[in-house]
């Protein structure tokens, strides 16, 4: 295996364009567990763990956006002022792993993998984020409703790296929530990110579909719904759930999922009003 290791961005669009099928890798979390089982052989590596540029973050206070770079780790995401920013990242960056998977895991690898049960791409999803992309050819930005296509499918061409992504600043009520067969180091049988923005609920679902999913069509009867009660709460879980795509594998049948995405959006928007 070759492993090169970048220290710009420019370099590492450079070396993506001359090995377009190289792995690209910032933590490494999920792809040394399939190394380490055989079912990933690579040949080429880019590192960008020393890529200084992925590993910062920033705030337009005018725009009201937060840029996180690619490989800012969890641990960085979960606590201070970037937690304060988009306190439902921070939440699903709690719940990421152990300690030293957080210190090493990032957002960028987990738009890499694209998988449904990724802890931070329902936080994407709710909150309409952009994903950056970058090659020797230009930047383009993606909208995160379009960039992932399936389970471990993404927009990225060849030759392009993932930069980072535009969130906004939060200006409402914020949460996270995932269920797994135990409280920590677990991947999620069914999770949820809820946003407040401008008054406005979005929700999106994480490990109940082929894909993270947007359940727009809650979203559109909660905003007329009136004022929320306890009725108008379970009736939106209900709702939620009906959009979730579910199956049956080996960490929790398709029933199951459906009803824990219905419970924990359910409880998500009470907590949004404090009830």
């Amino acid at each position: 295996m070759t492993v090169m290791t970048p220290r710009t961005i420019a370099d590492a669009t450079a070396m993506a364009a001359a090995h377009p099928d190289a792995h690209l890798l910032t933590g490494g979390t999920d792809f040394m567990v399939e190394v380490n089982f055989n079912h990933r052989k690579p040949t080429d590596v880019i590192s960008l763990s020393r890529v200084d540029e992925l590993r910062q973050w920033s705030l337009d206070r005018a725009a009201g956006k937060v840029f996180i770079g690619a490989a800012v780790v969890y641990a960085d995401m979960e606590k201070g002022e970037l937690a304060g920013l988009v306190p439902a990242l921070a939440e699903a960056a709690r719940t990421v792993g152990s300690p030293q998977i957080r210190s090493a895991g990032t957002l960028g690898g987990n738009l890499g993998t694209c998988s449904p049960a990724g802890d931070g791409l329902p936080v994407l999803a709710a909150l309409d984020a952009v994903v950056h992309l970058s090659s020797a050819d230009g930047d383009r930005a993606v909208p995160f409703a379009d960039f992932m296509k399936g389970p471990k499918r993404n927009d990225r061409r060849p030759g392009e790296i993932i930069n980072g992504v535009t969130v906004p600043v939060a200006d409402g009520f914020q949460g996270y929530a995932k269920v797994g067969v135990r409280n920590a180091m677990v991947i999620s049988i069914a999770s949820a990110c809820l946003a407040v923005r401008s008054g406005r609920v979005s929700i999106a679902l994480g490990s109940v579909g082929p894909t993270v999913i947007r359940a727009t069509v809650a979203e559109e009867w909660l905003s007329t719904a009136g004022p929320l009660d306890d009725q108008v709460a379970r009736e939106f879980g209900s709702r939620v759930a009906a959009e979730a795509r579910p199956i049956d594998d080996h960490r929790s049948t398709a029933a199951y999922r459906r009803h824990a995405v219905g419970v924990i959006s359910t409880r998500l928007l009470e907590r949004s009003t404090g009830t």
